[in-house]
């Protein structure tokens, strides 16, 4: 089955309001086992809303649409779907009375234009909206079926989950299941992995994607199947060849983060980190590496000038940045840091305009990237931790006797 999802309301595309409806159906349905190609926004015009419904029963077998369902005059989509499957709008009396009754449990008073919220396309199956005031509906039509839900999502959850998805599972014959594994990794360009995996992303199911984030990119592997257990193992086969190829990449799973991964892989050998970061938003990288057990941010502020103290040279060449090494600094930096502090593992980044720095090290091994751009960039501080975070847990995995290349 293939579902599209339309999101209405011109305070969507004006930025006002983010669309977190979409994101959660499609969730929903995924998990059942129904295919979405297209999430469509559109605003509160009637002849663009009953156009955007045209165009997906044109490609689609059921089509979702969430919000403007209210009483109000914006509120366009009964009338949008009616025209769409060239229908009349038809007055329900006990869609009314529903209405009447849940202003009643509410304690206030029922305005006349509730009253429009009665009138759903002819023909339509009702469903009862029990935490709302707004009646949504079913149209089977012989251009394909469209099902309303209102805009709030504490209203759109509940009625999706008590009505929507069992009606899509009974449609189905059977209950389909979509499974997902995110595989999180860090230290490796978006481009290498696919470098190493790109035949499995030919597959068709399971499906294995990417997708990149700030300094680290994520695998996704799909699978479609008839159990759960089937898809389980269909995720696994494909996991373990992944892991073949990219395994020391792949720091967890699902919503991990990097910098709780690290900090456990610290705490477990019991091991000190001191990491100095020079450049802007510094607090930024201190908050990701946090405090305690043994973790410490000597240094993380954008003062160029003293860390060239630190590391006896002219504070005065701070003035002309794109003049630095920046590669020499985080290595002379992480230097200092392991001489004064006696850390088992320390990370240095200096990053500017002119240029990025990031050297981790340990007792046994030191590794640098340098990069002729920096802190210009509004995402730096995070990408830069990112990858000095990375380098760090792979040379202490190394350390630990994991046996990293």
């Amino acid at each position: 089955m293939n579902v599209e999802i339309i999101s209405i309301g011109t305070e969507l595309l004006l930025g006002e309001i983010v669309d977190t409806n979409s994101a959660y159906i499609a969730r929903k349905l995924r998990d059942i086992g129904v295919n979405i190609f297209y999430l469509t926004t559109v605003g509160d015009n009637l002849e663009r809303i009953a156009a955007a419904i045209r165009a997906s029963l044109a490609r689609a077998d059921v089509v979702i649409t969430t919000g403007g369902l209210g009483p109000t005059v914006d509120d366009m989509t009964r009338q949008a779907v009616a025209q769409a499957t060239g229908r009349e709008l038809e007055f329900h009396p006990e869609l009314l009375d529903q209405i009447a009754e849940r202003f009643r449990q509410l304690g206030a008073q029922m305005s006349e234009n509730n009253r429009v919220q009665a009138y759903i396309p002819a023909g339509s199956i009702p469903i009862h909206n029990r935490l709302g005031t707004a009646p949504c509906f079913i149209v089977e039509s012989e251009i394909g079926t469209v099902i309303s839900l209102p805009g709030v999502p504490r209203e759109m959850k509940d009625i999706l989950d008590a009505s929507v998805i069992p009606y899509l599972r009974e449609r189905m014959g059977g209950l389909g299941i979509i499974k997902a594994l995110v595989l999180r990794t860090a230290g490796i360009g978006e481009s290498q992995i696919d470098a190493r995996i790109s035949d499995l992303m030919t597959w068709t199911n399971p499906t294995v994607g990417l997708a990149a984030h700030t300094g680290q990119t994520d695998i996704r592997i799909t699978a479609r199947a008839d159990t759960e257990a089937e898809a389980d193992r269909m995720i696994a086969e494909a996991e373990a060849i992944i892991r073949e190829r990219v395994g020391e990449y792949i720091y967890g799973t699902g919503t991990e983060q990097l910098e709780d991964v690290f900090r456990a892989l610290l705490r477990e050998r019991g091991w000190k980190l001191a990491a100095s970061y020079t450049g802007p938003e510094g607090e930024v990288f201190a908050a990701r590496l946090g405090s305690g057990d043994g973790i410490t941010c000597e240094t993380c502020d954008d003062d160029l000038a003293a860390l060239l103290a630190r590391l006896g040279m002219d504070p005065a060449e701070a003035s002309d940045p794109a003049s630095l090494d920046y590669c020499y600094l985080s290595r002379s930096e992480a230097k200092r840091l392991a001489a004064e502090t006696g850390a088992d593992v320390v990370i240095a980044i200096v990053t500017f305009d002119a240029g990025t720095g990031i050297t981790a090290l340990t007792a046994h091994e030191e590794r640098s990237r340098c990069y002729a751009f920096g802190g210009a960039n509004s995402e730096a501080p995070y990408w830069a931790g990112t990858w000095g975070m990375s380098m760090a847990w792979r040379l202490s995995r190394q350390a630990a006797g994991e046996g990293l290349q």
